[in-house]
């Protein structure tokens, strides 16, 4: 028969074992690439552990370890992805416009654990905290978009509003997650009818817009062809005002070489100006300078000695010639010829 003293070594022994088993086991701890890992002590935070690798601590119940991933999570808003199959939440995703307007929309939110210890500690449940404040920021910002900008250009706008709202509130809540990205899925309307009514609203903007592009492109080549016209004319007009500047520039040097001639002679320069003006007011006239001193009557036919003088011929200097009575009757009787 089994002493009882016996049995109490063995199963001191076996409690010794288990004791040293557990505090072996409890005492080293691994940490993957992909983990962070907090340390605490009598349930107190005392560090954060993110190096990869084999660690040690001291055993439990004094201290005990929590791990939690360093990846990046999506947060799904307005619907949820199983199997390769799309559930929608309406519900969820309706909301109103600034101008007044329905629309669905849903988006991804990219998220990460920065800081573990208040991940766990600060709040009985972050990842719906971050639901809801997803929820609320995106529809603040939709709340204050036109369903224009919704629903075509404006859906960067909205995701980068959405994103620094977003961030504002998780550093508000403290609970240990920061915002990676934002990204809108669709924006669209509750339904056909106003889908089709709002494409065909789209359409004709659109078509308006082409017009006004297709209507100031014509305005600017319009604007550019009277622009080169104005300067052509201005060209031109300069080129005759400069023109007409040399010519009375000229006119005046000619007048005033005219008139310091007519200062020193002025019979034959008026005499001159004369016979000139004749000649450009009557250009086919016959034109004869006539001295009548008396009996015999003196003349110098112009136009011959001109064309005389185109034939290179002498040009005599003066000619008489009695037109009403012969040459003896006109110098008188007895007289002598002149």
């Amino acid at each position: 028969m089994v002493s009882l003293k016996r049995i109490y070594t063995i199963t001191g022994l076996v409690f010794l074992i288990l004791i040293f088993g557990v505090v072996a086991i409890s005492t080293w701890y691994t940490v993957d690439e992909s983990d962070q890992s907090v340390i605490m002590t009598f349930g107190k935070v005392e560090q954060t552990i993110t190096e990869p690798g084999l660690h040690f601590k001291l055993p439990w119940p004094i201290q005990s370890v929590e791990k939690l991933s360093k990846e990046t999570f999506s947060l799904k808003f307005g619907y949820k992805e199983e199997n390769g199959e799309v559930t929608d939440y309406p519900r969820e995703t309706k909301m109103i416009t600034g101008d007044e307007n329905i629309v669905l929309a849903d988006l991804v939110v990219q998220w990460k654990i920065t800081d573990p210890p208040k991940f766990l500690y600060n709040a009985d449940d972050p990842e719906k905290i971050l639901f809801d404040t997803t929820s609320a920021a995106l529809r603040s910002i939709i709340g204050s978009t036109k369903i224009d900008d919704a629903l075509t250009s404006g859906k960067a706008q909205i995701e980068a509003d959405v994103r620094e709202l977003l961030s504002q509130l998780m550093e508000k809540y403290d609970v240990g997650i920061s915002i990676s990205a934002v990204k809108l899925q669709d924006v669209e309307l509750p339904n056909e009818e106003v889908r089709k009514a709002f494409t065909n609203v789209t359409d004709a903007r659109e078509t308006a817009n082409t017009k006004i592009n297709e209507a100031d492109k014509y305005e600017n080549k319009r604007i550019n062809e009277a622009e080169g016209e104005k300067d052509a004319i201005i060209s031109q007009a300069n080129g005759d005002k400069a023109a007409r500047t040399e010519a009375a520039r000229g006119d005046v040097a000619v007048f005033e070489k005219l008139f310091s001639e007519y200062k020193g002679n002025k019979g034959i320069t008026k005499d001159r100006l004369i016979i000139e003006t004749l000649e450009e007011v009557l250009p086919n006239a016959e034109i004869y300078i006539m001295n009548d001193d008396g009996n015999t009557m003196k003349y110098l036919p112009l136009r011959s000695l001109e064309k005389d003088e185109t034939k290179k011929t002498p040009i005599p200097e003066e000619e008489t010639k009695n037109e009403s009575v012969p040459e003896e009757k006109a110098t008188g009787e007895g007289g002598t010829k002149q």
